[in-house]
């Protein structure tokens, strides 16, 4: 599939995730965008400590801000995200089959979840955003316990 809007997804996803990080939340973003018309659906970040959200994860965030579409408009769209997308955001886009997902960095967390999306159908393209590893490195160093409680450890 084309990576036709990937410089624009993975630079939205990258400010969100500063967003996320500047309003003292976790600095994980996203955004979706339809393949076929090149339309920014929605964007959004982390917002668990912003709003004392249980499941307020960048990729949740995201899908909360495209609204309700209907069932095929997902299936021709790219998810971004800065991170690895964790077990419950990994849920989400299988749930609702959305066929490629572009990953800005996984070197500072790899969740299973890339593999799983694979085996159920999804393209995962991973780029390692030198900008999305800083930050997160960073948020972790400064903030371990919120990290590891926003990963459920």
């Amino acid at each position: 599939m084309s990576g036709k809007y990937d410089s624009v997804g993975l630079q939205i996803a990258y400010e969100e995730a500063q967003k996320g990080y500047d309003e003292g939340g976790v600095p994980i973003g996203g955004c979706m965008i339809n393949n076929v018309t090149g339309e920014v659906l929605g964007r959004g970040h982390n917002m668990r400590f912003q709003k004392c959200s249980a499941t307020l994860h960048g990729e949740i965030s995201t899908l909360e801000n495209c609204g309700r579409l209907a069932g095929k408009v997902y299936k021709q769209c790219t998810l971004y995200t800065s991170l690895s997308p964790c077990d419950m955001c990994t849920g989400a886009i299988i749930m609702y089959g959305i066929p490629r997902v572009v990953i800005s960095e996984n070197k500072t967390f790899k969740s299973p979840g890339e593999e799983y999306l694979q085996t159920r159908g999804a393209e995962v393209v991973v780029e390692e955003d030198e900008r999305c590893i800083g930050l997160m490195e960073k948020f972790i160093k400064e903030r371990p316990s919120d990290w590891f409680e926003d990963i459920g450890e």
